[in-house]
């Protein structure tokens, strides 16, 4: 069969990444080599749609896209399989006692049911634990719901009933492991442009059950009003969920800005599904990048530690 190489808009629906990230690793990481027509529109072939797909896989998986563009594709697709087996050894997997919870869990969401998710939450705290849980039911949740609303199967309304059951589930859940004496604070929040939060909302859970003192910014806000909140709190790390468009040309200038504003001892962090699409920026302003929250509370165990040069990666 030919090699026909494919439009951009189809690179990128066959890769899983925006036109926007592939150009951008293009111009400045030299991360692939398309094809040119006469009128200079840019064609790619199997063998270059193939090193998008990995490297979109790799970046999703905490790779810096700065340190694996240039790799061989044999080097890359070794990668992607060492990946899978770390995956599948370390990460917790669907089990008899998540799995239901967590199907019962989306049906509430599209039935609007409030008092329905609640109790499957709660059924989940006592089977799992409140980290368990947040693991295992609510983070799949999260993405499972973002998936729904992107292909049209749920509306915006149930992606905000389904946020504001569980911001108040978490922080009543969460209330216990408050701490009573000297923490280090964490800002949770979405920056300007990213509107969904209940990424955001799963970090503030997972540091708290951490023992960090946690405050929700909430979503969307610019970064003078981060650095700001920052500064009052003495905020040991600020953490940014980074979601909701992939392509925000704008955020790459938010993040410099924020890391300009922040004091120099205050960690930035970022985690979440669009995250990879913006490793390029984040890598610049220094920011640590989460890959679950897993890692997350590697990542918060190792800033607790004195003098730490590099969190537990």
């Amino acid at each position: 069969m030919d090699d026909v190489p494919l439009t951009i808009k189809a690179a990128a629906q066959q890769s899983g990444l925006s036109a926007h990230v592939i150009r951008i690793w293009e111009k400045r990481y030299g991360a692939v080599t398309p094809l040119r027509t006469d009128t200079n529109r840019r064609l790619y072939p199997s063998d270059q749609v193939e090193r998008l797909g990995l490297l979109a896989h790799l970046t999703r998986e905490g790779r810096s896209i700065s340190t694996i563009a240039r790799l061989p594709l044999e080097s890359l697709r070794s990668l992607v399989r060492d990946a899978g087996s770390a995956a599948s050894a370390g990460e917790p997997a669907p089990d008899s006692a998540s799995t239901p919870i967590l199907s019962a869990c989306i049906q509430a969401v599209k039935n609007l049911d409030a008092a329905s998710l609640e109790s499957e939450l709660a059924r989940a705290v006592v089977r799992l634990g409140l980290q368990g849980m947040v693991q295992r039911v609510a983070a799949p949740l999260a993405r499972e719901i973002g998936d729904l609303w992107r292909d049209g199967s749920i509306t915006a309304a149930h992606e905000h009933f389904a946020t504001a059951v569980l911001r108040t589930f978490l922080a009543r859940s969460s209330t216990s492991f408050a701490p009573f004496g000297p923490a280090p604070t964490l800002l949770a929040v979405t920056p300007s442009g990213q509107l969904h939060e209940l990424g955001a909302l799963l970090v503030c859970a997972t540091a708290s059950n951490l023992g960090w003192r946690v405050l929700y910014l909430g979503a969307s806000l610019p970064a003078a009003e981060i650095a700001g909140a920052a500064h009052q709190h003495k905020a040991r790390a600020v953490a940014l969920s980074l979601v909701y468009p992939e392509d925000d040309p704008a955020l790459g200038d938010e993040l410099t800005r924020l890391r300009s504003l922040l004091p120099a001892d205050t960690a930035l962090l970022a985690g979440g599904r669009a995250t990879p699409a913006y490793s390029a920026a984040l890598d610049k302003v220094g920011a640590l990048q989460a890959r679950d929250l897993a890692h997350l509370g590697r990542i918060l165990d190792g800033l607790r530690k004195p003098d730490t040069a590099s969190p537990a990666a």
